[in-house]
């Protein structure tokens, strides 16, 4: 894995607007990417992992512009791509792509396969008909599918196969950047370890880079080199894959670990079951997001809001708990 850069995020910030009455007054934002910051390095898989409604599908689609951010900064490649009108950012979205969470939503269905995975070169001009028709059957043989399925339509191909489309898609021009949103949760189990693979040997066949967006840290735990942990829109926990399972600092994170079901045990790991569910982004609590659901909860959680910290003895681990202020 490189230490090179190519994606970053500073101080970001996606907020939706609520609006209400008679003359939709603005009365209130839902934060639901609230002061983010981190950085991808080229050739890792980094996993974002989280509950559902964390922000963390937002976070990916914000950071390939797919949502305008509220505040902050995205850089590629050290450019700040926030500030580029669609015409400049048209080149660099040819570097960026995303498989999304379902398939068949994802694809037109009106559209045959081969139609589907041959769009990214009309639209950005590449090659003639009969050279984009060549490229499309050698992508549908490197995810795995037939070349006599090229002119059948979305609807008839299993789950499995309709995400190896979109993958095909995703991977059409050389992309340096995937983020995956989710990209195996309507899959069966035995599929989703099928796409997994082939998401692995695509990385390593192409050079690319992924953020892995999912809420199933078995999942992160397969194929992830480093782990950023969030909740409420922010993160709480940031490390490597080998750190965050063995020695996780934020109780959050420690709950969400015991919830993945061990093999060949009756137990969970300590016991730790997390409570309630994911406060308001629109009225999120006073101090630390979590206080409320928190075991450890103390006087000051509930008024101060902790920062993210590298503790003493902790290297290139990252934690927002005031247990370790």
């Amino acid at each position: 894995m490189s230490t090179e850069i190519i994606l970053e995020a500073r101080h970001l910030k996606k907020y939706f607007p609520v609006h209400s009455g008679l003359l939709l007054k603005h009365t209130a934002d839902v934060r639901a990417v609230d002061d983010v910051s981190f950085v991808v390095k080229r050739g890792e898989t980094l996993g974002l992992v989280g509950e559902s409604g964390c922000g963390k599908s937002t976070l990916g689609r914000t950071l390939l512009r797919l949502y305008e951010p509220t505040a902050g900064e995205i850089l590629y490649n050290g450019e700040v791509i926030n500030r580029l009108t669609s015409k400049q950012l048209k080149p660099i979205r040819r570097n960026m792509q995303m498989i999304f969470q379902d398939p068949y939503e994802s694809l037109n269905p009106r559209m045959t396969a081969a139609s589907i995975v041959s769009e990214p070169f009309r639209i950005h001009k590449i090659g003639t008909r009969k050279e984009q028709r060549e490229r499309t059957e050698e992508l549908f043989e490197q995810v795995g599918l037939k070349r006599s399925q090229l002119d059948l339509y979305p609807h008839e191909f299993s789950g499995g196969q309709r995400q190896r489309i979109s993958i095909a898609r995703a991977i059409a021009l050389n992309p340096d950047l995937i983020v995956c949103d989710e990209s195996v949760s309507a899959l069966d189990v035995s599929v989703q370890a099928q796409i997994l693979n082939l998401l692995k040997d695509l990385q390593q066949q192409l050079h690319m880079t992924y953020l892995f967006i999912s809420h199933d840290l078995s999942v992160i735990e397969h194929v992830c080199n480093r782990i950023v942990v969030m909740y409420l829109g922010k993160i709480v926990e940031f490390t490597d894959r080998d750190t965050l399972f063995d020695h996780s600092l934020h109780p959050y994170t420690q709950a969400l670990i015991d919830a993945v079901p061990v093999a060949g045990r009756g137990k969970r790991r300590h016991g730790r079951i997390l409570q309630g569910d994911v406060p308001n982004p629109m009225n999120p609590p006073s101090g630390c997001y979590f206080h409320p659901r928190c075991a450890r909860c103390m006087e000051r959680c509930k008024h101060e809001a902790p920062t993210l910290i590298e503790p003493k003895g902790h290297e290139n681990h990252w934690v927002s708990c005031w247990l370790y202020e």
